[in-house]
């Protein structure tokens, strides 16, 4: 999940600057890779009985606090 929560983030990222097409075909990837993040999710609460609020924040924080690591890569 921190994998495909990372990758999301990544396409988000690349929206900035882009116009017409480049945009919408940008935003398209985003929301594909966000939609990956959001169905693992729910996976993983529905198998373990977690809020689904609770795993994603998890997760953010877990890919935020590995950004901030510069060993982390």
């Amino acid at each position: 999940m921190i994998k495909l929560e990372r990758t999301a983030e990544e396409e988000r990222a690349k929206l900035a600057g882009l116009t017409g097409g480049e945009y919408d075909a940008q935003l398209r990837r985003w929301r594909e890779a966000s939609e990956a993040v959001q169905a693992a999710i729910a996976a993983h609460a529905a198998a373990t009985g977690s809020s689904p609020h609770e795993v994603e924040q998890a997760v953010k924080k877990a890919v935020r606090c590995s950004q901030e690591d510069p060993a982390v890569e």
